[in-house]
C-alpha cells in the first residue's frame, strides 16, 4: 500500500513539475482540457461535476485561470443568472503544451516500465476504481 502511495506521489510530483514549466498546475490543466474537450463553455457546476469538486471550489480556480486570461465568464444563453467559463485562445494554446509536456511524462514513465506486464498492471490497478 505505500508503495503504491509513494509511486502515485512521485507520478503527482511529476506532472506538477512538467506543467509547471509553462505556468499551470494539474488542476488548472484539468479544468482547460475539460473546457476544450467540451468545445463549448461549460456552466461551473459541469466543471465541477468534471473534475469532482466542490463549486466553491471551481468558483476559485476559474478566478485565477481568468486572471491569466486563459477563461473567460460568459453568461448562459438558458439561464440569465448562470455564468459559463469559456477557453479563451491563449488558454487552449498553454492546455496544448501541458498535453505535450503530459505526454513526455507518459513517454518516460512507459520506458521505466518497459519490461513490466502491463497487463497485470492495468489489471491491479484497475480494482481501485
Amino acid at each position: 500500500m505505500f508503495a503504491l502511495l509513494h509511486a502515485a506521489g512521485t507520478l503527482e510530483s511529476q506532472l506538477e513539475q512538467a506543467l509547471g514549466e509553462i505556468g499551470l498546475s494539474l488542476a488548472k490543466f484539468s479544468a482547460l482540457t475539460h473546457l476544450v474537450e467540451a468545445g463549448d463553455p461549460l456552466s461551473l457546476s459541469e466543471c465541477a461535476t468534471k473534475m469532482t469538486c466542490v463549486r466553491s471550489n471551481i468558483t476559485q480556480l476559474m478566478d485565477r485561470l481568468e486572471a491569466e486570461g486563459l477563461v473567460r465568464r460568459v453568461e448562459d444563453p438558458a439561464d440569465r443568472r448562470g455564468v459559463r467559463a469559456a477557453v479563451t485562445p491563449l488558454g487552449v494554446e498553454r492546455q496544448a503544451a501541458g498535453a505535450r509536456n503530459v505526454a513526455r511524462v507518459q513517454s518516460e514513465l512507459s520506458k521505466r516500465l518497459s519490461g513490466i506486464d502491463r497487463g497485470a498492471l492495468e489489471r491491479v490497478l484497475s480494482t481501485f476504481k
